[in-house]
């Protein structure tokens, strides 16, 4: 009996988050003609935003680099809670027929690629049948890291803890933390959104770091984007505070690594002023490393800050020797007790998920590739993957990365192209794909493909840069190779 073929799409795009609803939107606007699907592993739209529930959940930048180049932001406050990003993510999608094109319950195992036929053959799991369909091109929207689990260090005794213990990944349905004394453990972005959350309605929060993290307040409403909305068209008001914020980060980023020291001293001399003189800044805030070796924590509004003053939190900055049942003892001695620990000990990165690729029957691992204009990887056809930057907002580059992809596929299109492959040159110098010494990039460094010494090969980080060579720059170059 002869096995049914598998349904055919022009592209199949892998997630329905942030990515994949921008990659819907401009093969829609781009490609007209061509036939796409989204295939998502969970249930709903949303990505990250439908996966995080835990308190205060909320974005580290500005909704107006967050959010869609082409659809404008209009609410009040810029630093957005989860549930209005995903309400935003999701009225997107319905509202240009993208959530039409999504198939939930479907995760993606496997692709092949085969160069006789110029597809690929994709491998998805969906209830308890695995289900197959082609493509002429994959585009994979599915993030970097582990949906299933989040980073959980091996913590002495920690069994022996009679509390709640949670990692904020699974984060529990109603959980009643109201009166209850509450370790965070962590200095992330989560466990700074979690810590002052969480203490507004708990008997005390401590958030317990083994080293500081550079803290930088901001107010959680843009007072010029306000006023811009209620005088001008909403896009121009959009597209002019999203350049502004673009560039302002630009800039920050910039003097950060000509003039680290300054930054430093600023950024810490801010902290003392919302701490007061007699805090401990040197030990809970001062960073051995200098700004943007990680990226920098957001307090929106000041609101850790508030929390501190106010005595309903408070950091410690010590290194855990073991659980015990009341909580956990420290290095120093001391012991913290807690009716609930928080594991805020960030996300375990798994690139697309674990995909298994295969090129003409021989098994591919990425890692071992170089990736090409941030999206692509060498000797890899037909295969493109969404990243946004480490420095500035996630779909920044993610819009810039979708329109490329539109752009390759136009151009394949007008010269009858079937294929089109970056070819590595030996000349190139590898370097890792990401500089960053955040614990949950280093733990995965040798999992990650690596990138180039110089252009196509090189991540540069930088939106106007990748602008005038995404948007503008030419399809056709040296390491670009295509065939028919």
């Amino acid at each position: 009996m002869r096995m049914a073929e598998p349904e055919h799409f022009d592209v199949l795009v892998v997630g329905a988050g942030l990515s994949g609803v921008a990659a819907g939107y401009h093969l829609q606007d781009k490609c007209p003609g061509k036939s796409y699907v989204i295939l998502e592993s969970r249930d709903a739209i949303g990505g990250t935003w439908d996966l995080f529930r835990y308190p205060g959940i909320r974005s580290d930048s500005d909704m107006y680099t967050l959010g869609f180049n082409f659809r404008p932001w209009r609410n009040a406050k810029a630093i957005a809670d989860g549930p209005s990003i995903l309400e935003y993510v999701r009225d997107t999608a319905r509202e240009n027929g993208i959530d039409r094109k999504v198939r939930f319950h479907h995760r993606v195992t496997r692709a092949e690629w085969s160069s006789r036929n110029a597809r690929w053959t994709v491998e998805a799991q969906h209830s308890d049948e695995i289900l197959h369909f082609s493509c002429n091109f994959l585009f994979m929207c599915s993030g970097y890291y582990d949906y299933a689990n989040g980073y959980k260090p091996e913590f002495p005794d920690a069994g022996s803890f009679a509390g709640k213990l949670i990692h904020p990944q699974h984060w529990p349905e109603n959980l009643d933390y109201e009166g209850k004394r509450v370790v965070v453990i962590g200095s992330g972005a989560t466990a700074v959104t979690l810590a002052p959350a969480m203490a507004e309605r708990a008997a005390h929060v401590m958030m317990l770091q083994r080293s500081p993290t550079y803290m930088v307040s901001r107010p959680s409403e843009d007072a010029l984007a306000n006023s811009l909305r209620q005088k001008l068209p909403p896009m121009l008001a959009y597209q002019l505070t999203r350049w502004k914020n673009v560039l302002l980060g630009m800039w920050f980023f910039r003097l950060a690594r000509r003039k680290p020291e300054k930054v430093k001293a600023g950024i810490i001399n801010l902290v003392s002023k919302q701490l007061g003189p007699d805090y401990d800044v040197g030990t809970h805030f001062t960073p051995r490393y200098n700004p943007w070796d990680q990226r920098l924590c957001l307090v929106p509004d000041g609101d850790l800050f508030r929390e501190i003053n106010a005595g309903r939190m408070s950091i410690v900055t010590d290194h855990v020797e073991r659980f015990t049942p009341r909580g956990i003892k420290l290095k120093s001695g001391q012991e913290l007790a807690a009716d609930i620990i928080v594991t805020a000990t960030g996300l375990q990165m798994k690139l697309f998920s674990g995909l298994n690729v295969s090129v003409d029957g021989a098994p591919t691992d990425l890692a071992k590739t170089m990736s090409y204009k941030g999206m692509m990887f060498s000797g890899v056809p037909n295969f493109a993957g969404a990243f946004g930057y480490t420095n500035a907002s996630w779909t920044l580059k993610d819009d810039l990365t979708c329109e490329y992809v539109c752009r390759l596929l136009r151009y394949m299109d007008r010269h009858g192209y079937r294929r089109c492959m970056p070819q590595r040159d030996p000349s190139v110098t590898e370097v890792p794909w990401l500089n960053f010494t955040s614990g949950y990039v280093q733990r995965a460094i040798n999992q990650l493909p690596r990138q180039g010494s110089k252009k196509p090969w090189k991540l540069y980080q930088n939106y106007a840069r990748d602008l005038m060579a995404l948007r503008f720059g030419s399809v056709k170059d040296a390491a670009m190779q295509f065939s028919k």
